[in-house]
């Protein structure tokens, strides 16, 4: 399979993993951390334009930033928003959490803590992440109504240093096979996956894109 081939079918899980939410003002923002300041930028650039009047970054270190960041995922966010211009007062930070439902679990209990009880929030993750985000939240948190975004920026300038091409279809490759079984382990959601998407998904495992794959039993 040529590389074309590779990144034609990766476009199509890319696709899938996009939820499309048309952004509306919520209670609360809160920005999932991640490898990507692009996601901080993102959740900063909705706060300045007043979709919600204050901002959560949650995220200890994860996979891609443990060994790499000296600072937790959440702080590191959080400083790139009081550079943008969101005051201080406006941020809160839940910097434990390892894995989305982490991120979840432990900001309710921050929220709760703080006596704040949000009926809807803007949920900011990775563009690939955000179905599987979506699906993880509505498990955890289904009472509050949810809209995903992530930055605007396309499969092809996606990679960048942080993380090449390859990783980037590896993951997306992993976390389709996750929307599928983690229904059944009662970690999400149920959500319908295409037949052409699993058809892609198949391919590109048989073309040796399996290092993010959990084992199935």
């Amino acid at each position: 399979m040529n590389e074309r081939e590779i990144n034609k079918l990766a476009l199509k899980i890319w696709c899938y993993h996009r939820v499309g939410h048309k952004l509306k003002k919520a209670d609360l923002i809160m920005v999932m951390g991640s490898h990507d300041t692009r996601v901080a930028e993102r959740g900063a650039e909705i706060f300045l334009k007043k979709y919600a009047p204050l901002i959560v970054f949650s995220g200890g270190l994860g996979n891609l930033t443990k060994g790499k960041w000296r600072e937790s995922e959440a702080n590191k966010f959080a400083q790139i928003a009081l550079k943008m211009g969101v005051p201080k007062s406006k941020i809160l930070i839940e910097n434990q959490s390892t894995n989305t439902g982490e991120n979840i679990i432990l900001t309710r209990k921050l929220l709760k803590e703080r006596r704040i009880k949000p009926k809807s929030l803007i949920l900011v993750q990775k563009p690939y992440m955000e179905r599987r985000a979506y699906a993880t939240f509505k498990k955890r948190w289904p009472e509050v109504k949810l809209i995903v975004t992530s930055p605007r920026i396309s499969f092809a300038d996606y990679p960048n240093k942080e993380i090449s091409q390859e990783e980037v279809i590896n993951i997306i490759v992993g976390d389709l096979q996750r929307i599928k079984l983690y229904p059944q382990k009662g970690f999400q959601i149920y959500q319908k996956i295409p037949s052409d998407v699993w058809q892609a998904y198949q391919e590109l495992v048989k073309a040796g894109y399996t290092s993010h794959l959990v084992s199935e039993n």
